[in-house]
């Protein structure tokens, strides 16, 4: 069985990397790099040599290497799918900045306001909404719709604040002219 190389742990890219190899192990998986899995291959094949040359040793070996080849080939193509998701992300926020530029003052203000009549509207469907479930729990005396009423009485929508003003104003007729009615 080789010994693994001894690391200088100066020599590794001035990354300063304080743990030493055995600082991998203590990483979580999503921060694992492939200089990570060389070192945690450092530290197990450190281990293994200090048990000795027993062919159950050099047994398990083989399969450690195995896990931790598998293990490099894991870390890498995660690696690489965050890289592909980060420059996906930039382009898509490269992209919201220059439809913001592109877009018009006038339309954004067109914008706002539909948004604000959407708004609207949905605060009055609120309303409405309440209002019935009271009608149907019957806190409330359900009103005669204006289909069921027919003849003089029946009022057609918005007429009954003219017919009302029209009441209104025949009382103050009457009451200049000394009427009562």
């Amino acid at each position: 069985m080789e010994e693994p190389p001894v690391r200088d742990e100066e020599e590794e890219d001035g990354e300063g990397d304080e743990a030493g190899p055995e600082g991998a192990l203590g990483k979580s998986p999503s921060q694992l790099t492939a200089e990570d899995v060389y070192d945690i291959s450092y530290v197990v094949g450190r281990e293994l040599m200090a048990l000795g040359s027993d062919p159950r040793v050099t047994q398990l070996q083989f399969k450690i290497v195995r896990v931790l080849e598998l293990l490099e080939a894991l870390v890498s193509e995660g690696n690489l799918t965050a890289e592909a998701l980060r420059l996906e992300r930039d382009s898509l926020r490269a992209e919201v900045a220059g439809l913001r530029r592109e877009l018009p003052p006038a339309r954004g203000e067109e914008l706002r306001d539909v948004l604000q009549e959407r708004n609207k509207l949905k605060s009055q469907l609120l309303v409405v909404q309440e209002e019935l479930q009271c009608y149907k729990s019957g806190l409330m005396p359900a009103r005669e719709s204006p289909g069921r009423r027919r003849g003089k009485d029946a009022v057609t929508p918005g007429a009954s604040s003219s017919k009302e003003e029209k009441t209104i104003m025949r009382k103050l007729f009457s009451f200049r002219s000394g009427k009562q009615i």
